[in-house]
């Protein structure tokens, strides 16, 4: 039997990949860990993808935007909290195939990526 391929998380958007133990319930795993089980979706996320969307669009196409920037025009005085929230979204737009999560100019992988990323539209 081969090993079904992996799956985003539904909160935070890294990859889930198969265990043993998830076998016979595989299709209905949906959190990488007790932590996202227990967040699930909050009701700001959808907003934070939109302004990811937003600010991207308005840009030319094959710029980029940092995550701060969206955290900064979510909420100007206290923006540094929505920083892991922010990279959440774009894991979750990366996995829906809208946007790409750069490095150096390079597309890297959302759920290993360490340090200062860039958001870019995906082209096509």
């Amino acid at each position: 039997m081969s090993t079904p391929p992996s799956k985003p998380c539904a909160v935070c958007g890294r990859a889930i990949t198969w265990r043993k133990k998830w076998e016979r319930d595989w299709e209905t795993v949906r959190y990488c860990s007790d932590k996202c089980r227990g967040r699930k979706a909050e009701a700001r996320d959808p907003s934070l993808e939109q302004h990811i969307l937003d600010l991207l669009a308005a840009r030319a196409s094959g710029a980029t935007i940092c995550p701060s920037e969206v955290a900064r025009a979510v909420a100007p005085e206290d923006w540094r909290g929505l920083m892991e929230p922010v990279r959440e979204a774009a894991r979750r737009l990366v996995a829906r195939g809208e946007v790409d999560i750069v490095q150096g100019g390079h597309v890297v992988d959302p759920s290993t990526a360490k340090g200062p990323i860039r958001l870019r539209r995906r082209p096509g």
